[in-house]
């Protein structure tokens, strides 16, 4: 039986890859679990192992302030698989998650009686 050193939560959530190995990059994916050490997510495109990744999270995107964790790891794993009952080749990617930070989006500018 496998041992997890860290509890796993399975978290279906929005991410974004931004950078992959040296070259800054836009993969869309979403997130199957996430634990202290680490991220299991699906994307269209694979990773380079052992690669250094960037990639953001979005933690609540329908609330009034967003908040997104923005986090740096590198790639343990990338696997194939046929999504969409076997039309379209998508990958199964695990990463570290070494350091991160919460980020809020900005709030748009209101303009109450004339005020900016």
């Amino acid at each position: 039986m496998e041992q997890r050193r860290t509890k796993r939560f399975d978290l279906e959530l929005p991410l974004a890859i931004t950078r992959a190995g040296a070259e800054r990059v836009s993969m869309l994916g979403l997130t199957k679990n996430i634990s202290s050490t680490g991220v299991l997510f699906t994307s269209g495109s694979p990773a380079d192992l052992g690669g250094p990744i960037e990639y953001v999270i979005k933690l609540n995107a329908v609330a009034s302030q967003p908040v997104s964790l923005r986090c740096v790891g590198k790639v343990l794993r990338s696997e194939p698989f046929y999504a969409n009952g076997g039309n379209r080749l998508s990958f199964t990617i695990a990463v570290t998650l070494e350091r991160y930070e919460f980020v809020r989006e900005p709030q748009p500018l209101l303009n109450v009686a004339g005020l900016r």
